[in-house]
Formats: structure tokens, sequence, C-alpha cells
């Protein structure tokens, strides 16, 4: 399960959990809800080791060209 699914998850059973309240509170409270706690989600899930797709081939691009760079720097070393 990655992050973005987690997150859809964990807002999906925070809008269950108030759908007995619905009745009472706003309609767009919900709305507004999850867009002040999803950043909140995502830092926690970051924290737990997780991070989304885009940030991991992000990092994983950053790694190739660094390790590209490091490759370079030995042959040149070399020479």
């Amino acid at each position: 399960m990655n992050q973005d699914e987690l997150s859809k998850a964990i807002i999906n059973i925070i809008k269950k959990e108030m759908g007995a309240l619905k009745g009472i509170l706003p309609s767009d409270l919900l709305k507004n809800l999850e867009k002040i706690i999803s950043p909140d989600i995502e830092n926690l899930i970051e924290k737990s080791g997780y991070v989304s797709k885009s940030k991991y081939g992000a990092l994983e691009r950053l790694a190739e060209e660094l390790e590209k760079r490091i490759i370079d720097l030995e042959n040149k070393t070399k020479e």
C-alpha cells in the first residue's frame, strides 16, 4: 500500500466515523477537514519510513545522477 492509498484510507475512516454527525455538521466541513489533516497524515506516514511514489522517483533519479558523477570522477582520476 503506497502513501497516497494509506492517506485516502485514513481519510475515509474519518469520514465514515463522522458520518453519524453529518446532519449536525456543515456539509463542507469534511472537505475542509481533509485539506487540513492530509498534510499531517502524510508527515506521519513519512516518519514511519514511507514516501510517496513521486518523491521516491525523484530520489532515485538523484541517486543515479550522483552515481554517474562518481564514476566519471573515478575515471578522471585514473587517467
